[in-house]
């Protein structure tokens, strides 16, 4: 594709006020279309677009600081410097920009997505081309603007403590009757949110995880052995009829929702093609039914940042049930959806950070001898 000069859009301090995004992508096509889908957003502003990763950091070194992207959406495969060469230099650069890729649909993709992930970007997006209805999918279209506007929240306490937040406690350890299972569902934002809540778990737990991340096929492979590297206890991503086990982690692999079901003394995985609940598949609300339907209030959930309410009803069936819920907070979350409405609808006992979350059920899982 045809290399081309970066564009710095807009007169000096004209993006003052508006939050101020870099696309970095060799081709044109998609720069326009994703800066049409941010600026049709009043608060986002596109300061600038390029073709390659040299031009992406000459962008970021030509413009001052009132100027400069705030938010960087990188393409990892490019001529002349690609995204992943471009990464560590560009998050180097002070005040350091969020930066989010641009992730093909791919095995490629979805390996590559990682590897940027553990060197410190931020989140990932599919690119346009390889969503279903393009561009012009809402969902993709809510996706973009959730991600590039929830992640410039974290990264601005100022603007944050503008907007009021619900009171956050940080978990305290269940008393009583220990649970038999711990369920952790999560959507955007949730590959770094379950990064850091695995990081404090003990290696070797006193009872199994089942964590449902809303990611297409493909992603939850490389997600699983992401989180496996972290030193925590060991995860896969879970395959038709494994047995569930204690001190293991069980991700649901993308496009099927994953259930629990009695098999004998031992209790069974099993994957599902059943409707997209929620909009989504896999969906935290069918995995926590399966669950309940064993365990009943043996069972805790834990609800991480991610947008819409999946996990809502099966937060609800399990409170009714005696079973306790997390949530992570408002002030840590990317998007305050899902933790949001279990919140609100008084479902939850604690909230926190997903560190914090971690380290309480390190506490109530205890570790193995």
């Amino acid at each position: 594709m045809s290399q081309t000069a970066p564009q710095v859009a807009g007169p000096r301090g004209a993006a003052a006020e508006k939050l101020r995004v870099m696309l970095c992508d060799d081709s044109s096509t998609v720069r326009s279309a994703l800066a049409r889908v941010l600026e049709a957003d009043p608060g986002i502003t596109v300061v600038a677009r390029v073709g390659d990763g040299a031009q992406a950091l000459a962008a970021l070194d030509g413009a001052p600081p009132t100027e400069r992207a705030q938010v960087i959406l990188l393409d990892l495969e490019m001529p002349v410097m690609d995204g992943m060469t471009a990464l560590p230099l560009i998050l180097r650069r002070e005040p350091r920009p969020i930066v989010i890729v641009a992730s093909a649909l791919t095995q490629k993709g979805a390996g590559a997505t990682m590897e940027a992930l553990r060197a410190g970007a931020s989140d990932y997006i599919p690119k346009p081309g390889a969503v279903g209805g393009g561009l012009n999918d809402p969902n993709f279209r809510a996706e973009l603007l959730a991600k590039v506007k929830g992640w410039a929240k974290l990264r601005q306490p100022a603007v944050a403590a503008r907007t009021p937040l619900a009171p956050i406690h940080r978990p305290a350890p269940v008393k009583g009757e220990p649970p038999k299972v711990v369920c952790i569902g999560s959507s955007t934002g949730g590959p770094q949110a379950l990064a850091a809540l695995v990081r404090r778990l003990p290696r070797r737990l006193s009872l199994p995880v089942v964590i449902v991340q809303h990611m297409p096929a493909g992603f939850t492979a490389m997600l699983a052995k992401h989180l496996d590297a972290l030193g925590g206890p060991p995860v896969s991503e879970a395959r038709q009829g494994d047995t569930l086990e204690a001190g293991r982690i069980y991700l649901a692999p993308g496009d099927h929702h994953l259930l629990a079901k009695a098999e004998g003394s031992r209790v069974t995985l099993h994957l599902s093609d059943a409707p997209p609940e929620n909009f989504c598949r896999p969906a935290v609300d069918p995995t926590l039914r399966s669950l309940i339907a064993l365990h009943g209030r043996a069972v805790h959930a834990v609800i991480l940042t991610g947008m819409g309410h999946d996990g809502l009803q099966g937060c609800r069936a399990l409170a009714q049930a005696g079973g306790t819920v997390w949530a992570q907070d408002e002030a840590s979350s990317v998007v305050w959806g899902m933790p949001g409405a279990v919140a609100r609808a008084g479902l939850v006992q604690s909230q926190g950070t997903p560190e914090s979350l971690g380290d309480a059920l390190a506490q109530i899982c205890g570790a193995r001898p």
